[in-house]
């Protein structure tokens, strides 16, 4: 298939995202860092529960319940105030975290979903096209092993520091 060239790239696992940040003299954002730049309000010096704010997820923000990725310059409505886009929806977004509890994490009856995980596997942010709007917050984690590549994941990335 020939490749399109304002589509996010998709399908590419922690380690490939690493292989790019490195040759491109770049890094991935740590999950603080993403964040920070999907929530962060300027207005209230507090966080955002999207990155344009409270109203929620539609069509003109964010790619969610959809079929397919749209091009990075799609949604201009749902820029975060850092300036980013696409901070929520189209594609998961790779992150230099690894996946550990939140302070104050408690263990829940269904404790096989996530405690489990906890130091073997990579988080990912921000939710793909095929993320329900019901469960996108700018606090919603995902996490994967680093090896995998047939989740709809891309990455975006940071100067190095």
């Amino acid at each position: 298939m020939p490749l399109q060239p304002d589509d996010p790239v998709i399908h590419v696992s922690w380690y490939e995202a690493q292989a790019y940040c490195r040759y491109a003299e770049r890094r991935l954002p740590t999950e603080a860092e993403w964040e920070y730049a999907a929530a962060r309000d300027p207005d209230t010096v507090g966080k955002r529960h999207y990155p344009w704010g409270s109203q929620a997820p539609d069509a003109s923000r964010a790619n969610l319940e959809s079929a397919g990725v749209a091009a990075v310059e799609a949604h201009p409505a749902g820029d975060a105030a850092s300036g980013c886009r696409q901070m929520m929806g189209n594609v998961w977004e790779w992150t230099a975290s690894t996946f550990r509890p939140f302070p104050g994490f408690v263990v829940d009856p269904y404790k096989e979903y996530s405690e489990p995980w906890f130091g073997t596997h990579k988080v990912l942010r921000g939710g793909s096209f095929a993320t329900t709007c019901r469960l996108i917050r700018n606090t919603w984690r995902n996490f994967y092993t680093p090896d995998r590549y047939d989740v709809f994941a891309g990455f975006r990335t940071c100067a190095n520091r």
